[in-house]
């Protein structure tokens, strides 16, 4: 079973491409932080996936760092509205499944050694 059932569930459950891409970057977050700790590093209060790779040593050329950044960015506080409607407006089928893709990549690459 492919990491991309996400996409599938979110979208019969929720009915929006949005929450899916929101649960990605919760994965690939938890998934460096466990790496984090795995090197018994403390982990970061923060949802920057770029800063987090940095801090557990994981090297990123610019693409790399461009699509993390974009990735973070799925994290949206819950208390801008404006911000939460045109991240929704964003995450059309079409873009979800891109980055649904490339989500998974990142995240194959960062389980790697752990457990």
């Amino acid at each position: 079973m492919g990491c991309s059932i996400i996409l599938v569930w979110m979208r019969r459950r929720w009915r929006g491409f949005d929450w899916c891409l929101f649960i990605w970057q919760l994965v690939i977050e938890k998934t460096l932080k466990a790496r984090l700790f795995n090197f018994r590093k403390k982990a970061l209060w923060t949802h920057n996936l770029v800063l987090l790779c940095d801090e557990g040593g994981i090297k990123l050329d610019v693409e790399e760092e461009k699509e993390l950044n974009e990735i973070s960015s799925f994290n949206i506080e819950a208390r801008y509205d404006d911000i939460k409607y045109s991240f929704y407006k964003k995450a059309t089928k079409k873009y979800t499944e891109k980055w649904t893709k490339i989500c998974e990549k990142f995240y194959k690459r960062f389980k790697k050694g752990l457990l």
